[in-house]
């Protein structure tokens, strides 16, 4: 036996054992008060086949097809239009709200702005543009518009603080005003992300745009808010499958755009 204790080799860590716990313990706490019962489950699932049932075959008649591109064209308008204003918004306040290059000041009072604008989801936004400008695609845009300085403003700032701070003093020991600064030292380190994070907030608005338009956003979110109302399940599924769709395309175009950027 050695004098001295040989250390554990993966030593027993208490506090994650007890929050572990305390996390279990609260699931089966939080289960029990909503009422998550497994017959429930099972009820659901029989629910759903029926209601899945009804939605076969998609409605492909030529009127309902001309509403549903209407509502789709306007939902893609509303996704284009918010991400083009919200990123020539993000990219000012993620500069100013990054703490390597924005007096402190500066940097708090914008992130608590960004805080703010994450503090809603889109739908809750929309509802309230809604209530200010009326239904239609001026409320859908502006909830999104901020929505997108939420999200792209704080991964932006995040970038910009991860960069490397060498290049940014060797420009500035040159006698580099701030934005000389910005153009030869800032934007050649971050600018591809921020297009990744620009795209990644296109994919996300277009999702975004559907949901906007069930509060009166506009957007194809009226037209399948309305079909569901009416019992129209062909047409919801025929709506579904054009996002779906949708999505799909704008997926494979953003990956081919972030992978030029990298």
């Amino acid at each position: 036996m050695s004098a001295h204790a040989r250390p554990a080799a993966f030593p027993t860590n208490w506090t994650s054992r007890i929050a572990w716990i305390g996390l279990a313990l609260y699931a089966v706490y939080a289960t029990s008060i909503l009422e998550l019962t497994f017959a429930r489950f099972v009820t659901g699932l029989d629910n759903g086949g029926k209601f899945l049932a009804r939605m076969f075959p998609p409605n492909m008649q030529a009127d309902k097809l001309e509403l549903i591109t209407s509502g789709i064209m306007e939902s893609l308008q509303i996704a284009v239009l918010a991400t083009f204003f919200g990123i020539l918004l993000s990219l000012p306040l993620g500069l100013m709200a990054a703490r390597n290059l924005s007096p402190g000041w500066l940097a708090w009072s914008s992130r608590g702005l960004i805080a703010v604008l994450r503090s809603f989801h889109p739908v809750i936004v929309s509802i309230l543009f809604v209530k200010a400008v009326g239904f239609g695609a001026l409320a859908g845009i502006l909830a999104l518009i901020v929505s997108t300085m939420g999200f792209v403003s704080k991964l932006f700032a995040e970038v910009v603080e991860e960069m490397n701070p060498k290049q940014v003093e060797a420009v500035r020991a040159t006698g580099a005003n701030f934005w000389n600064v910005l153009a030869m030292a800032v934007f050649p380190q971050v600018m591809a992300r921020f297009i990744g994070l620009s795209v990644y907030q296109f994919d996300s608005n277009i999702r975004n745009s559907t949901m906007v338009g069930i509060v009166g956003g506009g957007g194809i979110g009226a037209p399948l808010f309305t079909a569901y109302q009416r019992f129209d399940y062909d047409v919801v599924l025929t709506i579904l499958i054009i996002i779906i769709a949708i999505i799909m395309v704008a997926e494979l175009v953003s990956g081919r755009i972030r992978r030029v950027f990298q």
